[in-house]
């Protein structure tokens, strides 16, 4: 009876030596830093869409499947080549991030996949940016509304892929290349565009100068007018004396004589 009790366990544990060494690695594994995962349950209820895993070590049964999806912001470019709204073609380089919802990861893979960036962004991003370029001249890209066309492009595609459980963080236009004539064209267009406008701060700069002066010009005027009608004969006669009398102060010999002048002004007399 031992020896069938002892042969039993010996083939219980051959079996699970055996079990382990077949499914050993299959029965667990490890989600890592900046990763999420997700079951399908072969007999169970398939994929547990709502039961995500999140960083360390776990258990699963050797017949499931684990997916690890990587939800840290990643960032590609694109290189691709549009139409303009005039017809031109432009060549850009366009990069952007994104990454999957974390909580919405097993809906991603159910609806998705694994290449769901290849499929769904990718494609997308590609289809908003040859719209939103497409309503545009060459010039308005390559200068004035470079920054809202980036904010178009970032705005359609970030709604089409939060539909998706996808999340876009941000989209930026790193380069625009155009034909070269129209390069040129454009360059100097904005030359002359600078020209002009610092002509016309010199002329602005110029008015108010001339303003000033006038405004100047009208106080010193003014001025010389109150002055003038302050300035009677009597004044300008006790001025004259008073100028007069101090010189006579002076160590030089003189004789003055007072009220001898024309209009009663004092004479000096020298020796």
């Amino acid at each position: 009876m031992n020896n069938q009790k002892l042969n039993s366990l010996g083939l219980v544990g051959l079996f699970a030596f055996i079990f382990i060494l077949l499914f050993g690695t299959r029965m667990t594994y490890t989600v890592g830093p900046g990763e999420k995962a997700i079951v399908f349950q072969r007999f169970g209820k398939g994929l547990d869409k709502d039961n995500v895993k999140h960083q360390g070590f776990h258990l699963i049964a050797p017949w499931n499947e684990r997916y690890i999806y990587n939800v840290r912001i990643q960032e590609d470019l694109s290189l691709m080549e549009v139409l303009s709204k005039n017809g031109l073609t432009i060549k850009t380089e366009l990069s952007y991030r994104y990454k999957p919802l974390d909580s919405k990861i097993g809906y991603v893979h159910d609806e998705l996949g694994l290449g769901y960036h290849e499929n769904i962004i990718i494609p997308e991003i590609r289809s908003v940016t040859r719209e939103v370029i497409g309503e545009y001249l060459p010039e308005e890209l390559y200068s004035t509304k470079r920054e809202v066309i980036e904010d178009e492009i970032y705005e359609r595609t970030k709604i089409s892929l939060a539909q998706k459980n996808l999340l876009l963080d941000a989209v930026l236009i790193r380069d625009v290349t155009l034909p070269k004539t129209l390069q040129d064209a454009i360059e100097n267009k904005l030359k002359q565009e600078q020209m002009s406008l610092e002509y016309e701060f010199k002329i602005e700069q110029a008015e108010k100068e001339a303003q000033r002066q006038i405004i100047e010009a009208d106080g010193k005027a003014k001025a010389n007018r109150i002055l003038s009608a302050s300035l009677t004969d009597n004044v300008l006669r006790d001025k004259g004396i008073e100028a007069t009398l101090k010189l006579s102060e002076s160590p030089n010999s003189k004789v003055v004589v007072v009220g001898a002048g024309q209009d009663g002004m004092p004479l000096i007399l020298g020796n």
